[in-house]
């Protein structure tokens, strides 16, 4: 079988070795004569499936006893609610940085549960860069401050994480496990796992231990990430095969040779595009090149009219879901982890083809 090249945003590509090994034990996991996704999650199989993907997850972030791993339903859009649910205090105060589409919706979510305040927005100049971290007005005694690392529609990424005098909390839903990233200068970071990690429906929240129950929120069971930490992330019945999934990516990316393996990986994959984008002025990048994404990258080209048949073509070679979000328009290459460098290569040769037949 020969597989499409897919740079979709998300749901996206997954690595085939997982895919087969996944495949190969899809009926008969372990020799149970059962599927995973047949087992009770309260059982010794799927129990220490849970356990080993998130020993896994843990070893390749490097994350240390002073928090706690999540594995949760809903993807990252519930978290918009769950993070100032659990983690503002008593006086109520959020803040988050404005940087593009997903910041816009977390801060909006925010403000039905907290005292949200915007400490910066480059919305003036069309979210093509990060505000500077001295420009930020982050207000006294504030609960955190949310940052989104990766925004994906508009492809901009944080390149280095401030560190900050209170928590910082980022949804890192888009570049998660692509690169490596100091834990401890983080409250919380959390995940949908649609992007990186494995199928559609997981969210992962890493948070740490002293942030949590400094208020007295009323927060639905189902988000309280205190009561879903006493239950071992089965306060309800989990997502089991799309953890089992997770487990393989993690397991994938170990025998690769970690986040710092597969970061030098993601900025040559990255740095192919760019370079085609670069060279002359056929295509654009809007993107201040200081925050330029290693995983979503949009793109332009000169004249309009040719983007619908630049996909048209590029769909007939068989490279598919290049199309920009339907908020900013363009394309978009999505080059996540699971993403082979010859697939990219492939891009890269088209882009070039089509610009030498129609620039």
């Amino acid at each position: 079988m020969v597989r499409s090249i897919n740079f979709a945003a998300g749901p996206a590509t997954l690595p085939t070795e997982v895919l087969e090994h996944a495949r190969s034990e899809f009926l008969d996991y372990q020799q149970t004569g059962m599927s995973i996704m047949e087992m009770s999650h309260r059982g010794p199989e799927f129990r220490e499936v849970l356990a080993k993907a998130e020993s896994d997850f843990r070893s390749l972030l490097a994350i240390s006893n002073d928090y706690h791993v999540l594995f949760l339903q809903g993807g990252a859009t519930a978290q918009f609610a769950g993070v100032p649910m659990n983690l503002a205090r008593e006086h109520r105060r959020t803040d988050y940085l404005d940087t593009g589409s997903w910041s816009r919706k977390a801060i909006k979510e925010a403000g039905a549960f907290s005292d949200v305040h915007t400490v910066a927005t480059s919305e003036e100049a069309s979210y093509h860069h990060i505000p500077p971290e001295g420009e930020w007005d982050i207000r006294e005694e504030t609960s955190y401050v949310h940052i989104c690392s990766n925004e994906t529609i508009g492809g901009l990424q944080f390149k280095k994480f401030p560190k900050l005098e209170v928590p910082l909390v980022a949804d890192m839903s888009s570049d998660i496990l692509s690169r490596e990233i100091e834990m401890d200068d983080f409250g919380a970071i959390y995940a949908g796992a649609q992007k990186n990690i494995g199928p559609a429906g997981l969210a992962l929240v890493v948070v740490r231990k002293d942030l949590l129950g400094r208020n007295n929120n009323r927060i639905p069971s189902f988000l309280d990430y205190s009561l879903q930490t006493d239950a071992d992330s089965m306060l309800n019945t989990p997502p089991t095969f799309t953890i089992y999934l997770a487990g393989l990516v993690f397991d994938w990316l170990r025998k690769k040779g970690g986040l710092s393996v597969i970061e030098k990986e993601n900025e040559h994959k990255a740095g192919l595009i760019y370079d085609v984008i670069e060279r002359g002025d056929f295509y654009s990048c809007p993107v201040d090149p200081a925050f330029r994404s290693s995983m979503n990258i949009p793109f332009r080209l000169k004249v309009e009219e040719l983007e619908a048949i630049f996909l048209e073509r590029a769909e007939k070679a068989g490279l598919f879901n290049l199309k920009g979000h339907r908020s900013v328009g363009g394309m978009r290459a999505s080059i996540y982890n699971a993403v082979p460098v010859s697939w990219v290569e492939e891009l890269g040769k088209f882009m070039n083809d089509f610009e030498n037949e129609y620039g």
